[in-house]
């Protein structure tokens, strides 16, 4: 992500944390009325300076040309330099600091002060190894020009310290933008990963619920109107329609929790629950009457597992029979049904090897030797969580 670029040291010479320069670079039109802004305070000046009298008209024609050139330069460059490649940034920036100079050399070496126009460029569109080159080469011949040049050429050393404190604030500016922009698309990113993943949870929750118990409800519904169509019994007829009633109100109350994030599945409530649909559906079953031997952190995921594998029981598997056992960190779920071949993965035993990830655990279904499949959850246990022989 953009946000843990920003300490990787290659970005200190390629782009770093944004594909276009730092500052106003989204909006270009109020930059150029803020730039003209900044910059009258010393164009006002250089234009006086430029078309002084004495100088030759030849030289005071370059001076206002290098000047015009400069100010273009500073007023677009959120443009110019937009989502350009690193090299084309590089040869623009170069490009101003070799203006500044040059307006510097035609109008007067008492114009200091321009260089830090390019010097806010550079700090702004380049990454921060490439700001420190550039500007420390330009602040370098600065100082030995205040240093070693005649009188005539020298500069102040204070007006050179005011304009390297000026640079290294601007530097320090620019990586505070990169920075901010960094978290800023980290946080964006962050956000769309939460949603899909609550998404994701969402779907994944709805189908282990609906799934089930529309499931059931279905095979209800078929025993009822088996009852009425052979044999007339309407007291079973209103107990199977009283059974339906209670599984479509627990559905509903089930769709609300989860959409709530309020729901909790127990082991031992879903293993009654596969008793009566197994019941209403004839399939024989061989489930456990206890869940004590299974960790208690694990019976959540388990009961899970448990009812989408019911759940495909009664769809697909034409079994007549359903054998259930549970370890200390394993289940299996075992049927005599049609299956030969490896199940395909849908969004069930998908979802559900999604839950058992998510504390170390993996699923398998595969068919059995004689017919049906043989469905195995089970969570490795690390070694400081083993405390004797499993139950």
């Amino acid at each position: 992500m953009d946000g843990e670029r920003l300490i990787d040291k290659g970005a200190w010479w390629s782009d770093d944390t944004s594909a276009e320069p730092s500052g106003p670079a989204r909006s270009p039109v109020r930059w150029a009325v803020v730039g003209t802004v900044i910059m009258l305070p010393i164009i006002v000046p250089l234009v006086r300076h430029a078309l002084r009298d004495e100088a030759p008209l030849v030289w005071r024609v370059l001076a206002l040309a290098v000047l015009a050139v400069f100010t273009a330069c500073f007023l677009t460059y959120p443009v110019v330099l937009g989502k350009r490649t690193i090299r084309v940034r590089v040869l623009f920036c170069v490009g101003m600091i070799l203006l500044g100079w040059a307006l510097i050399a035609v109008i007067g070496f008492e114009t200091m002060y321009v260089l830090l126009y390019a010097i806010v460029v550079i700090s702004m569109g380049l990454p921060p190894g490439w700001v420190l080159v550039l500007n420390g080469a330009s602040l370098s011949a600065a100082a030995v020009l205040a240093l070693l040049a005649p009188d005539w050429l020298r500069w102040d050393l204070g007006e050179v310290g005011t304009v390297f404190g000026i640079s290294s604030a601007m530097f320090f500016m620019g990586r505070l933008i990169r920075a901010v922009r960094g978290l800023r698309a980290a946080n964006e990113e962050i956000g769309t990963l939460a949603a899909t993943a609550e998404r994701e949870r969402l779907a994944r929750d709805l189908h282990d619920i609906l799934g089930h118990s529309l499931t059931t409800i279905t095979v209800k519904a078929g025993v009822t109107r088996r009852v009425l169509e052979t044999s007339g019994d309407q007291g079973r007829a209103i107990a199977e329609l009283r059974e339906l009633e209670g599984l479509a109100r627990s559905a509903l109350s089930d769709v609300r929790a989860t959409v709530s994030e309020y729901r909790e599945v127990s082991l031992s409530g879903e293993l009654v629950g596969a008793r009566a649909a197994l019941r209403a559906a004839e399939i024989g079953a061989d489930l456990p009457h206890a869940v004590d031997n299974v960790r208690p952190e694990l019976q959540g995921v388990f009961g899970y597992v448990l009812r989408e594998a019911v759940t495909n029981v009664l769809r697909h598997s034409g079994a007549g029979q359903v054998k259930v056992r549970f370890g200390r960190n394993w289940m299996e779920i075992e049927d005599n049904g049609s299956a030969t071949a490896p199940v395909t993965a849908g969004n069930g035993l998908r979802g559900l090897r999604e839950r058992l990830d998510q504390v170390g655990g993996t699923l398998t279904a595969e068919p059995r030797p004689g017919g049906g499949l043989l469905v195995r959850a089970e969570v490795t246990e690390r070694p400081a969580e083993i405390s004797g022989a499993p139950a």
